[in-house]
């Protein structure tokens, strides 16, 4: 739900002034001369994040070319637009009436991914503190995280990180209290109640428990990442033979 009679007025000296609605709505703040912020909550929560993407794809079907990027979260989408074409007033106009005609799931051009993942221990260095901590043997924690259904709700922290959201409550595990200087690009990871692929090495503090010999961002390629907001994703448990003989494949 939103409330179509708040509008925006916009001036570059009154950034504060937005659309607002109250708990859970709606709201549409300004967020620089040339983007948007539209918050639909402040909590994590799989209905929020139905709003958020359902917006996404809307905007994404419309293919307007005055919209340079659209930049969802999980709870928010952050369009960012031509000022040089379209005004913040128009691009509120367009973002209630993309939301009231497009109900949560209803445009949906998400793509199901498989990933390939060795958890092995050399790749998976935190399974046995995972498996510690969630009272989890080493083999039920992979059956597990393996046998869940995740969605891409969004990518962030570096080129076609994706955090992925729907990992079992059984193996939320905090992140590590001093991160990694270097995490592998690959490496599988848990943080919270959140998984993710680390697409190149860079330092991180999310417990890894195994590595992917896919390779997640390619700058070169026409389509960079390999996962897009909204993708469906699962994980197939692999050997060490299947990862060497994918890494060969990779080139």
């Amino acid at each position: 739900m939103f409330d179509t009679s708040a509008r925006l007025h916009y001036s570059s000296e009154d950034a504060k002034c937005r659309a607002s609605i109250g708990k859970d709505r709606m709201k549409i703040i300004p967020a620089s001369d040339s983007s948007i912020l539209v918050q639909f909550g402040d909590r994590i929560a799989t209905e929020i994040q139905d709003r958020v993407l359902a917006l996404f794809h809307a905007w994404r079907e419309l293919d307007d070319p005055r919209i340079r990027n659209l930049h969802p979260g999980y709870a928010s989408l952050l369009v960012d637009f031509d000022p040089l074409a379209v005004s913040h007033q128009e691009v509120t106009a367009l973002i209630e009436s993309l939301a009231s005609n497009t109900a949560a799931g209803a445009v949906d051009d998400s793509t199901h991914v498989t990933i390939p993942v060795c958890y092995d221990a050399e790749f998976g260095p935190d399974l046995a503190d995972v498996a510690e901590h969630t009272g989890l043997a080493p083999d039920e924690v992979v059956r597990m995280h393996s046998g869940a259904t995740y969605r891409v709700c969004f990518l962030g922290f570096t080129g076609g990180f994706a955090y992925l959201g729907g990992m079992p409550e059984a193996l939320h595990t905090p992140r590590l209290s001093t991160p990694r200087r270097v995490v592998a690009a690959g490496s599988v990871g848990i943080a919270g109640g959140q998984t993710g692929i680390y697409p190149a090495e860079t330092p991180g503090g999310w417990r890894l428990i195994g590595r992917t010999p896919v390779r997640m961002f390619d700058s070169q390629a026409q389509r960079p990442t390999r996962v897009q907001a909204g993708d469906i994703v699962r994980f197939d448990p692999i050997d060490r033979a299947e990862f060497e003989r994918l890494r060969r494949m990779q080139g």
